[in-house]
């Protein structure tokens, strides 16, 4: 079991970032990843295994004016 976004989420074996992100259909252009409170850069997340147990955060950027 992982966290995402502070919610309880079924962890599996060889879990990505980006198979996570295509599993949960985030689609944000400008997304924020960070495990355990370190950021995943956009460029490793097809790379970056997640754990079980690991805190997971997505977070979109929004521009506004």
């Amino acid at each position: 079991m992982i966290k995402l976004n502070n919610r309880d989420y079924e962890w599996e074996v060889g879990l990505t970032v980006q198979r996570l992100l295509d599993k949960k259909s985030f689609t944000y252009p400008k997304l924020i990843i960070k495990i355990n409170n370190v950021l995943v850069p956009s460029e490793e997340y097809a790379s970056t295994i997640i754990k079980d147990g690991d805190d997971v955060k997505v977070i979109h950027l929004l521009a506004g004016g």
